[in-house]
């Protein structure tokens, strides 16, 4: 059997699940979870090996109308992932209005690579529901691959996980086999800040909140790390500080504890709070934080 290799690139609304069902696929946690939009900003790639044939996920940003140039640039990476996908897996929900976004759902009509749409959380529905969503989506999309499936649960992923190694076209591996991913170290600690941020604080403070890791240091028993947290106003980077520091404090154990689990290392964490008014709306800003060409 010839060797197989493609990118298979996931899309989906906000909060459909996207990043959880990543994590399953991989069985890693490369995308950060949780309950609020705008969770995932970048394209992050998750990969899988075998003697016969390599897979290369790809969570992307979930699909919004964009209301400034962060926001704009987050949803380029989405267009560039159905542009260059071998197989796109769309993920969708049983809570979602099925036709949200419609637009891309006229892309995903006109696309020549596979597709498989996974009905996500139907562990919190009923039969008939899904049946019904089910047709929804075969009458949309009548090439298509559509499986019901909890990825919170882990149900039902192998009949998907089957389904895209046959999708895959034949082609040497892309990466080393050895490999789980295209980020570094230094990646990681940034997304696991940033997912503490997303847990800690309310309304509007994660998504005025950009992590730079400016300092990755191995040594022999721990990793030490040094990460600037940018806001836009001083009274965010007041709240994200909290009184006496606590709020701060906080924040960085529970990064430093997520770190070591993934690291598998001791890690000694500094955190600082700047202030940049702009760094949504600069190209230059946006550049340097890696959303921009």
């Amino acid at each position: 059997m010839k060797h197989k290799a493609g990118f298979v690139n996931i899309i989906g609304n906000p909060n459909v699940g996207k990043s959880t069902l990543m994590n399953a696929l991989v069985g890693e946690k490369l995308s950060i979870v949780t309950a609020k939009a705008q969770t995932t900003r970048h394209r992050i790639m998750g990969i899988v090996s075998t003697d016969d044939y390599q897979i290369v996920y790809s969570d992307t940003p979930g699909i919004l109308r964009p209301n400034y140039r962060l926001q704009k640039n987050m949803m380029n990476f989405v267009d560039t992932a159905i542009g260059d996908a071998d197989v796109i897996l769309y993920v969708t929900d049983v809570v979602e209005k099925a036709d949200k976004n419609a637009e891309y759902i006229e892309k995903l009509q006109k696309v020549e690579c596979p597709v498989i749409i996974a009905l996500n959380k139907i562990d919190i529905s009923d039969q008939q529901k899904v049946t019904e969503l089910m047709a929804w989506w075969k009458e949309r999309l009548p090439k298509a691959e559509i499986f019901p499936v909890s990825a919170k649960e882990k149900f039902n992923l192998e009949n998907v996980y089957e389904t895209i190694v046959a999708s895959l076209p034949e082609a040497p591996a892309w990466y080393d086999k050895d490999s789980f991913t295209d980020r570094n170290l230094r990646f990681f600690a940034s997304e696991i800040i940033r997912e503490k941020i997303l847990l800690n604080y309310d309304k509007e403070i994660p998504y005025c909140c950009e992590v730079v890791v400016e300092e990755f240091k191995e040594g022999a028993e721990r990793y030490d790390i040094s990460a600037v947290i940018y806001v836009m106003r001083d009274s965010q980077k007041g709240i994200l500080i909290g009184k006496q520091g606590a709020a701060m404090k906080k924040l960085g154990t529970d990064a430093r504890i997520e770190m070591e689990d993934f690291f598998q290392k001791k890690v000694f964490l500094s955190l600082f709070v700047k202030v940049d008014a702009d760094w949504r709306t600069s190209r230059r800003e946006l550049r340097r934080f890696g959303y921009e060409e």
